[in-house]
C-alpha cells in the first residue's frame, strides 16, 4: 500500500470517525441541553423522516379534495420532534413542506435533494430534473426503473427491448450512471449488474446533464437517482396481488410505522416477487425482493436509518440479439422473424443474479446553520452467466453462433460525508454544502467462449438440443476500484436570484488484475470539475435559468506506446425556464449544448497494431445538443396530466473512421409523449378511473455508419382503476386495477446497433388488486 493510499484511508476513516463521534455526541449534548434551547428561544431545524403514504381513494390522480391532500402531507411529512402534534391536529390541515426523500401524494413533487444534495425546491434549482413517484409508477403498471421513465423527457429507455437484464437508461444520448439514495450502484464489468426493485423505491429521479461536481466520475449526460422507501410515523399497511399476460403471479407487501408509543424507533419492511413468462419463447422472469430498515430518532435533531436489501433473480433475463435483416427488413418472400424466436439454448442459458446490500443514512442537526450527514453502503452482487448467441448477424435462416460463459462477482463499497451550512453574509442566504465521498470496489470476473463446434440455428425454423462444446477459459480478470472526492457548493440567494456554484476534485486508482498471467495494469486519474448556475424566480411563477456544467469519466486501455488513456470529459451549456402554477404544476423547459471529449478513435497511424488489432488513440469528440420539455399537472380533483417532448442530436464531430459526422445510432431525433388520468368523484361512476397515453419514438439511426434508419413508432397504453370503497364500507382501502402496454399489440423493432437489433415489447396486460389499511 502507497503512501497516498494510506493517507486517503486514514482521512476517510478520520472524517467518518469525526461525523459519527460529533453527531452521536452532540445528540446527547442536545437532548441534555433542550429546556434550555427552549427557553432562550432557538428553533432547532426539524429532522424529517420518511413520509408516510396513507390509504388514497385511488393510487393515480388528485383523488382529494385540495384540503384533503394539505391534510394528507401535513400528517405524512411531519418532523420527527413534531410527529405527536401532527398527530393531534392532522385534520387541521396546513403544516409542514414535503420532503425530497419522502413520498409525493401524486404525481407532481416539488422538492428534489439530486440536483444539490439537499432538500430543496426544483422551482429554484437551476438545472432540469425529472421526478417520477410511487403513486405514478403503480398507476402506470411500471415494472422496471427503465419503464418507469417511459413518460420523461430526454430519456432513452427499455433500449434492449424484452432483455431486460440490464435496467439501463440513457439521458442526453449517453448511457446513464444510477444511484441509489445518492450513492453509486457500482457496475464495474458488463453482467454483475444490479437491478433495484421499483415497488422498493418512493421516486425515480432523473438529473439531466453532466453531474460530477456532486457525484464524481459519472456519464456526461446525467444520472438516475432511486430514493428508497424509508420507516414512516404514522402506521401504514399496503399488500398487492397481480396476474397477466405471459403466465403472470405477483404479490407483494409494504409494511411501516413506529415500534414504540414514543416514536423513537420506526420500521418498515418491503417484499414482493413475481414468476413471469416473456414474448420470447424458452425465456422467464423470477425474482424475490426483500428490503427491511429502521429508524432510529434519540431526538428530535438525529436519525439513523439502517436499510438493507436482499434481491435473489434466478431468472433475470435472456441474451437475444438480432440481424436487422428479418427484422427492420423482410427477407425473401416479405417474411420477417418472429418475436418469439429465441436465438440461444433452452436448458443452458440462464442469468442468474444475487444483490445484497447494507447501510446507513445518518442525519444530524446541531443548529439552525449546521447539518451533518453520512451514508454508507455496503453491496455484494454475484452473476452466473451462460448463452449460446448469433456471433454474425446477417443471414438469419443460418446464424452461426458461439457459447458464452461468465461468472462475475462485484463487492463495492460507497460512502459520502456532507456537512450543509445555512447562513447569512448581508443580503445573501446561503446554504454552503462540503463533503468527502469515497468508493471502494473489487469485480472478479471468469470469462470462458468458443465458437468451435456450435451448430448454427435458423431463426424460421429453430432446431435445439444439439451437442454443445465446453468452452476454455478466455479470461480470469480482477479489478479493484478507490476513488476519493472532495467537493464544495454554495446555493446563493437574493431576492429572487438563486446562484449555484460548485467545485471538486476527484482521485480515482484503478488496477486490474489478470489472474491468468499474474500482470496488474495500474491506472490513476484526477480531475477537477466546476459547475455554475443561475436562476430568477418570478412572483407569478416563471424561474429562467442558465447553467455551465462539466463530467469526468476514467477510461480503461492503453496507446500505441503504452500511455494509459484520459478520463474523458464533458462541457454543457444549459439555458432553460421552469413554470410553477401551484403545488401541483411543473413545466420544465430545457435547451443544450453538450461535447465529450477524448473520445476513442482509431489510430491514424495504420502501423499501430496492438495484440492484431489496430490501436486506439483519443482524438474522438462527440456532441450532443438537444431540446426538453415536460408538464406535470393534477389540473383538478379529477384530472391528472403528463407530457413531455425530446429533440436530441447526437454526432460524432471528431473521427478518424467513416462515422465522422454520423449520429450515434439508437438515439431518434424525436420523441414524446402524454398521459392523462381521470377519476370520477361522486355520481354513478364514483371511485373508477380511466387512463390512457401514447408514446412516439422516432426514426433512430441502425449503425454508425448511418447507412439504414430504425423506423418510427407510436404506441398506446390504457389503465382502468376502482376504488371498491365506493360499493360500502366493508370494501374501504381495496382498489383493483388493470393496465395495457402497446394496445393494439404492435410489432416494431427497439434499437439496432452495430451489434445488432432487439424487438419491442408487445401487448402486456396486468391486473393487480391491492389493499391498504
Amino acid at each position: 500500500m502507497g503512501v497516498l493510499e494510506v493517507r486517503r484511508w486514514r482521512l476517510i476513516g478520520a472524517v467518518s470517525s469525526v461525523v459519527l463521534f460529533v453527531g452521536m455526541g452532540g445528540a446527547a449534548a442536545q437532548s441534555s441541553t433542550a429546556g434550555s434551547a427552549a427557553a432562550a428561544g432557538t428553533e432547532l431545524a426539524p429532522v424529517i423522516v420518511q413520509s408516510s403514504a396513507p390509504p388514497k381513494r385511488v393510487n393515480t390522480s388528485s383523488s382529494r379534495s385540495r384540503a384533503g391532500r394539505a391534510r394528507a402531507v401535513s400528517r405524512a411529512n411531519a418532523p420527527a420532534g413534531a410527529a405527536a402534534a401532527a398527530a393531534a391536529g392532522a385534520g387541521a390541515g396546513g403544516g409542514h413542506k414535503e420532503s425530497a426523500f419522502g413520498h409525493v401524494d401524486g404525481m407532481v413533487a416539488t422538492r428534489s435533494a439530486t440536483g444539490t444534495k439537499t432538500d430543496a425546491p426544483l422551482i429554484e434549482t437551476p438545472v432540469a430534473i425529472s421526478v417520477v413517484t410511487q403513486d405514478q409508477i403503480q398507476a402506470q403498471g411500471a415494472q422496471s426503473v427503465s419503464q418507469a421513465v417511459r413518460y420523461t423527457s430526454g430519456v432513452r429507455a427499455e433500449a434492449n427491448g424484452a432483455d431486460a437484464r440490464f435496467d439501463q437508461i440513457f439521458i442526453r444520448g449517453f448511457l446513464a450512471d444510477q444511484y441509489l439514495d445518492s450513492l453509486r450502484l457500482m457496475n464495474a464489468s458488463i453482467f454483475a449488474y444490479p437491478i433495484v426493485e421499483p415497488f422498493n423505491l418512493e421516486r425515480v429521479e432523473i438529473l439531466h446533464g453532466p453531474a460530477s461536481v456532486l457525484y464524481g466520475q459519472a456519464s456526461p449526460g446525467g444520472l438516475v437517482d432511486l430514493v428508497s422507501k424509508r420507516p414512516t410515523l404514522e402506521p401504514y399497511h399496503e399488500m398487492f396481488v397481480s396476474t397477466g399476460s405471459y403466465g403472470r403471479a405477483q404479490a407483494g407487501v409494504d409494511l411501516s410505522g413506529p415500534i414504540d408509543k414514543n416514536k423513537e424507533f420506526l420500521y418498515r419492511f418491503t417484499a414482493s416477487g413475481f414468476d413471469v413468462g416473456s414474448q420470447v419463447d424458452h425465456t422467464s422472469y423470477q425474482r424475490v425482493s426483500i428490503a427491511p430498515s429502521l429508524t432510529w430518532r434519540p431526538d428530535n435533531q438525529t436519525t439513523l436509518t439502517v436499510l438493507g436489501t436482499y434481491q435473489r433473480d434466478p431468472k433475470a433475463g435472456f441474451f437475444n440479439l438480432l440481424p436487422a435483416n428479418g427484422t427492420v427488413f423482410p427477407v425473401a418472400g416479405g417474411a420477417k422473424i418472429p418475436t418469439s424466436f429465441y436465438s440461444g439454448e433452452p436448458g443452458f442459458d440462464k442469468t442468474d443474479r444475487t444483490v445484497g446490500s447494507i447501510g446507513y443514512l445518518f442525519e444530524h442537526h446541531f443548529n439552525n446553520v449546521v447539518t451533518v450527514r453520512q451514508n454508507l453502503r455496503y453491496m455484494d452482487n454475484s452473476t452466473d452467466f451462460k448463452v449460446v448467441s448469433p456471433t454474425v448477424l446477417t443471414n438469419p435462416f443460418s446464424l452461426p453462433r458461439g457459447v458464452y460463459a461468465t461468472y462475475e462477482t462485484l463487492r463495492s463499497l460507497a460512502l459520502d460525508n456532507q456537512g450543509e451550512f445555512k447562513f447569512k453574509a448581508g443580503p445573501l442566504d446561503h446554504t454552503a454544502l462540503l463533503g468527502i465521498d469515497y468508493r471502494n470496489s473489487v469485480d472478479t470476473a471468469l470469462a470462458r467462449n468458443t465458437t468451435t463446434g456450435v451448430p448454427a440455428i435458423n431463426a424460421f425454423n429453430p432446431v435445439y438440443g444439439l451437442p454443445l462444446p465446453n468452452p476454455p477459459v478466455a479470461t480470469y480478470n480482477r479489478q479493484r476500484l478507490e476513488q476519493v472526492g472532495f467537493y464544495g457548493q454554495d446555493q446563493i440567494k437574493f431576492g429572487g436570484f438563486v446562484a449555484l456554484l460548485g467545485l471538486r476534485y476527484d482521485q480515482a486508482d484503478l488496477d486490474t488484475d489478470n489472474l491468468l498471467t499474474g500482470i496488474t495494469a495500474p491506472k490513476s486519474d484526477g480531475a477537477l470539475i466546476k459547475r455554475a448556475a443561475l436562476l430568477y424566480k418570478f412572483d407569478n411563477g416563471v424561474a429562467p435559468y442558465v447553467q455551465y456544467t462539466e463530467s469526468f469519466q476514467p477510461r480503461l486501455g492503453t496507446n500505441f506506446f503504452g500511455q494509459a488513456f484520459k478520463p474523458t470529459r464533458g462541457q454543457q451549456e444549459e439555458v432553460g425556464v421552469k413554470y410553477q402554477l401551484d403545488p401541483k404544476t411543473l413545466l420544465t423547459l430545457a435547451v443544450f449544448n453538450l461535447e465529450q471529449q477524448n473520445v476513442l478513435t482509431p489510430d491514424p497511424d495504420p502501423t499501430h497494431i496492438i495484440g492484431g488489432v489496430r490501436s486506439n488513440v483519443q482524438t474522438g469528440k462527440v456532441r450532443s445538443r438537444g431540446v426538453e420539455l415536460e408538464g406535470k399537472s393534477e389540473i383538478s380533483r379529477n384530472l391528472t396530466m403528463l407530457g413531455a417532448y425530446t429533440y436530441t442530436e447526437i454526432v460524432n464531430t471528431e473521427s478518424n473512421t467513416t462515422n465522422l459526422g454520423k449520429r450515434v445510432p439508437g438515439i431518434p431525433l424525436h420523441a414524446a409523449s402524454l398521459w392523462a388520468d381521470y377519476t370520477f368523484h361522486g355520481g354513478a361512476l364514483d371511485g373508477f378511473g380511466l387512463s390512457g397515453g401514447v408514446r412516439y419514438l422516432g426514426a433512430a439511426p441502425g449503425n454508425s455508419l448511418n447507412t439504414f434508419d430504425v423506423p418510427a413508432t407510436t404506441l398506446f397504453d390504457l389503465g382502468v382503476h376502482y376504488d371498491l370503497a365506493a360499493l360500502g364500507p366493508q370494501f374501504k382501502g381495496f382498489l383493483a386495477s388493470a393496465n395495457v402496454t402497446n394496445l393494439f399489440d404492435k410489432t416494431y423493432v427497439e434499437v439496432c446497433q452495430d451489434t445488432g437489433c432487439y424487438y419491442g415489447l408487445r401487448r402486456n396486460v396486468i391486473a393487480t388488486l391491492r389493499y391498504r389499511w
